[in-house]
C-alpha cells in the first residue's frame, strides 16, 4: 500500500460509520474514492453529477441549507455529506463550499455493494437524523435496563400478596391486635370489599396514641384516604421513586383497579443498597442541619455512581429531585418544631428542574410558597420564619440561592391562594416579557409539603385559560424560540467564544432549555397539567400540537442530551470541580457529536413547526 493509500485509509477509518469496519473493507472502500478540488462558493454535488453520491470533507468547509434557504448545518473537516445518497433529496436542499476545499466523493452502489455484510454502513446514511437518534438512545436504554437492579425488575418480585385488610368499622385495637398477630406494619381498610385507605402503626401512634384517641374508635378515624397505589405493571423503579416523592413505606399493588399486593420501603431497600431510598431515609432520621449537611455531601458520590451505571437521565433527575425533596420535608418539619404549627393551612412549591423532576446534583434553588385565604396579617411573619429557615438549610446543604431570587424568602412569591390566582391571570392576559419569564418558571409548579390542592385549584383555572388563548400561547412560543441549537457548525459547532467558558457548548441552555420550552407549551395548549417535560411530551402526543412521531423524536433528543450532561456533570465531580453544563466537543467522541448534531436538528425543525404554527 502506497503512502497516499494508507494515509486516506487512516482518515476514513476514524470516521463513523467506518469505524466499525475492518481494515480490509477499509481498503476496498479508499480505492473506490474520487478527488474533487472545489472553489469557494461552488455548488455541489461538482459537474452536475446526478447518480447517488457520498462525499466526505478532508479539508475547508461547506454549508447545507433547505429549500428556503435556512441554514441546516455546517461542514469540517471530517464530516460526511450524505444528502446526496438520496436522489429525492436534491431540489429540497442547497449545499455550497465556503472555502477552497478537498472533498472524496464515493459513488454509493459500489459502496453499499462492498459493505454488503455491514448493513449499519447502509441505514446510517439512509436515516433521519431523527432516526439515527432513536437508533442510539434505544440502544442507551437497553443498556440502562441491563445495569440497574431495579429499573428491570418488575415490582412483582418484591410485593406480598394477598393484602391484608380490616373493615372500616371495626376498631383501632382490633387492627392493632391483627398487625401484631401477622407481624405486618399495615392493613389496607375496606367497606363492601371496596378499599377505603390504608392503616400503618404509624397512624395508630401518631393518630391515636399520641393525640388520645380512645383505642375503641372505629380504623377509619386514623386511616390515610384516598391512598396512593401502584399497577401491577409498573417496575421495582417506579415503586421506589413514587414511595420516595410521597414519603410513604407501604404501597398497595393493583390489576385492573383491584388490590392484589403490597410492596414496602423495607422490600426496595433491602435490594438496592446504598442509593436514593437510603439517602432519604437518613434524611428522615437527621434531627440537626449539621446531620442534613453531612448527609448532603452524598448526593455527588451518588450522581457520579448513577452516571457510572449507564442510569438514564430522566432516571438520574428523578432521584436527585426526590432527595432534594426530601431535604426541604425534613427542614420544613424543624421549622415548624422550632416556630410551632402553622397558623393556617399552605404548601411549600418547587419550580424549576426540581417541580419538573429533572434536577442534578446540587442545582440552585427555585420555591415558593402558596398560603390559604384565610391568612391574617399577622400570620405573615410565621411564614417568613419558615422561609429563611428552608431557605438558609438548604443553602447549608448545597442548593444555593437562586441568582433570580425566585424562592420563599422573596414576599413576592409567598403569596395567598387568591394572589397566585391573579398572578396567573395577569400573566395570561398580558403576556409582556416578565410575564412570559415567570409564566416559563411558575407554569412548573409542583407541592413538595403541605396542602396541595392550594396549587391544583391554581393549575387548573389556569389550563383552563391557557389552552384556548391563542394569543398568549403565540407569544410563550415566540419567547421559546429565543433559546436555538447551535446549528451554524463551522468545522463543528458554534461555540461560546469568550468568557472561562469558552469553545464550549451549553447544553442547557441550548439544548434542554428548547425541549423543555416547548414542552411546556404543548401542555398548556393541551390543557396536560404534568410537569415532567417527558411525561408533558408522552401526553401531548397524538394531540393537534404535536405528533406521536415528533413527541418521540423530542424524547430522544431531550434524553441523549441529558444523558451527556450526566457524564459530563459526574466527571467534574469526580474530579472534586463545580458542576456545569459546558460541554466541549473534544470531550466527546466522533459518533456522539454526529448524535449531537442529529439532537440539534430534530429541536430546529421542531422550533420551525412552532414558529410556522404562530
Amino acid at each position: 500500500m502506497d503512502n497516499e493509500l494508507a494515509e486516506i485509509c487512516a482518515f476514513i477509518q476514524n470516521i463513523p460509520p467506518f469505524d466499525t469496519l475492518p481494515d480490509e473493507i477499509i481498503l476496498s472502500i479508499v480505492k473506490e474514492i474520487n478527488i474533487c478540488y472545489l472553489r469557494a462558493e461552488q455548488a455541489l454535488p461538482p459537474n452536475n453529477i446526478d447518480i447517488a453520491q457520498l462525499y466526505i470533507l478532508r479539508k475547508g468547509a461547506f454549508a447545507y441549507s433547505d429549500k428556503h434557504g435556512q441554514l441546516v448545518s455546517k461542514y469540517g473537516e471530517g464530516d460526511i455529506c450524505s444528502v446526496f445518497c438520496r436522489p429525492e433529496q436534491r431540489t429540497k436542499i442547497s449545499v455550497k463550499t465556503e472555502e477552497d476545499t478537498l472533498l472524496y466523493s464515493l459513488d454509493y452502489q459500489p459502496l453499499i455493494a462492498i459493505t454488503s455484510d455491514y448493513p449499519q454502513v447502509d441505514a446510517f446514511f439512509m436515516q433521519t437524523a431523527a432516526q439515527r437518534l432513536k437508533v442510539k438512545m434505544n440502544k442507551v436504554n437497553e443498556e440502562a435496563i441491563i445495569t440497574s437492579s431495579l429499573m428491570n425488575t418488575p415490582i412483582s418480585q418484591f410485593y406480598h400478596s394477598p393484602v391484608e385488610t380490616i373493615e372500616c368499622n371495626q376498631s383501632i385495637q382490633q387492627a392493632a391486635i391483627k398487625m401484631t398477630e401477622l407481624g405486618f406494619s399495615c392493613l389496607v381498610v375496606i367497606e363492601q370489599n371496596k378499599p377505603v385507605g390504608i392503616v400503618t402503626d404509624k397512624d395508630i401512634r401518631r393518630r391515636c396514641v399520641a393525640q388520645g384517641l380512645n383505642f375503641t374508635e372505629q380504623v377509619n378515624n386514623i386511616m390515610t384516604a384516598n391512598m396512593i397505589t401502584i399497577s401491577a405493571n409498573g417496575s421495582a423503579y417506579d415503586a421506589l421513586m413514587l414511595m420516595t416523592s410521597k414519603r410513604i413505606h407501604h404501597l398497595p399493588v393493583t390489576d385492573h383497579e383491584q388490590l392484589i399486593a403490597m410492596v414496602t420501603i423495607t422490600d426496595l431497600m433491602n435490594n438496592e443498597g446504598h442509593n436514593a431510598v437510603n439517602m432519604t431515609s437518613l434524611i428522615h432520621k437527621a434531627t440537626t442541619i449539621n446531620e442534613l449537611v453531612e448527609i448532603s455531601k452524598l448526593l455527588a458520590k451518588l450522581q457520579i455512581r448513577m452516571a457510572k451505571l449507564g442510569t438514564t437521565a430522566d432516571h438520574v433527575g428523578k432521584s436527585i429531585s426526590a432527595i432534594t425533596m426530601a431535604f426541604t420535608i425534613r427542614l420544613i418539619e424543624m421549622a415548624e418544631k422550632r416556630y410551632g404549627k402553622a397558623p393556617v393551612p399552605y404548601a411549600w412549591l418547587a419550580a424549576g428542574s426540581q417541580a419538573r423532576q429533572e434536577q442534578f446534583a446540587h442545582s440552585d434553588q427555585d420555591n415558593a410558597l402558596i398560603i390559604s385565604d384565610q391568612m391574617k396579617d399577622d400570620d405573615e411573619q410565621w411564614f417568613n420564619d419558615l422561609a429563611i429557615f428552608v431557605s438558609d438549610g438548604l443553602a447549608d446543604c448545597g442548593f444555593i440561592y437562586c441568582p433570580g431570587d425566585i424562592m420563599a424568602t422573596n414576599s413576592k412569591w409567598r403569596q395567598p391562594q387568591k394572589i397566585w390566582h391573579k398572578y396567573f391571570s395577569q400573566w395570561i392576559n398580558t403576556p409582556d416579557p416578565k410575564a412570559l419569564l415567570n409564566a416559563s418558571v411558575f407554569f412548573d409548579l409542583t407541592t413538595v409539603y403541605g396542602d396541595s390542592n392550594l396549587i391544583e385549584e391554581v393549575r387548573a383555572k389556569l389550563l383552563n385559560k391557557t389552552k384556548g388563548c391563542t394569543l398568549f400561547l403565540a407569544h410563550m412560543s415566540r419567547n421559546a424560540l429565543a433559546h436555538r441549537p447551535p446549528l451554524g457548525f463551522f468545522r463543528d459547532f458554534v461555540l461560546i467564544q469568550n468568557g472561562k467558558n469558552k469553545d464550549v457548548l451549553d447544553l442547557k441552555h441550548n439544548g434542554l432549555a428548547p425541549i423543555v420550552d416547548l414542552a411546556r407549551i404543548y401542555a398548556l395548549a393541551e390543557g396536560i397539567s404534568a410537569v415532567n417535560t417527558i411525561e408533558r411530551l408522552k401526553q401531548a402526543a397524538g394531540s393537534a400540537s404535536l405528533t406521536r412521531s415528533s413527541a418521540e423524536n423530542l424524547i430522544d433528543a431531550y434524553e441523549f442530551l441529558g444523558m451527556l450532561r450526566a457524564v459530563h456533570q459526574a466527571k467534574k465531580l469526580q474530579h472534586e470541580e463545580e458542576p456545569d453544563n459546558y460541554l466541549s466537543p473534544k470531550d466527546i467522541s466522533k459518533l456522539e457529536r454526529e448524535h449531537l448534531k442529529d439532537a440539534f436538528k430534530v429541536i430546529k425543525a421542531m422550533q420551525d413547526a412552532r414558529q410556522a404554527t404562530y
